[in-house]
């Protein structure tokens, strides 16, 4: 059990870890990208409409992927495995 749970791990912190990591940041770029579109085309209701679409996607995207993270956490911290932080003697 040990060494499934050494294995879990390392797959979390060298694998999950990242990918949320990569994900995060491009929800937040979509925000941002969604944030310019919606100040810089005041005057075009469409070019606004579509700033705030992005906006709203973004947002949605970066609570799923907090909330995959805090499962994530839960869920290793109820079988007792390392947290999603550096495992030790790995």
């Amino acid at each position: 059990m040990a060494a499934l749970s050494k294995f879990l791990g390392l797959v979390v912190v060298q694998i999950i870890n990242p990918i949320i990591l990569l994900l995060a940041g491009a929800a937040f770029v979509l925000f941002v990208w969604g944030g310019f579109q919606f100040v810089l085309h005041a005057g075009d209701d469409t070019k606004r409409a579509e700033g705030r679409q992005a906006i709203l996607w973004g947002l949605v995207g970066l609570v799923i992927i907090f909330g995959a993270y805090s499962i994530i956490n839960l869920a290793l911290g109820a079988f007792n495995i390392a947290p999603i932080h550096k495992i030790s003697g790995s």
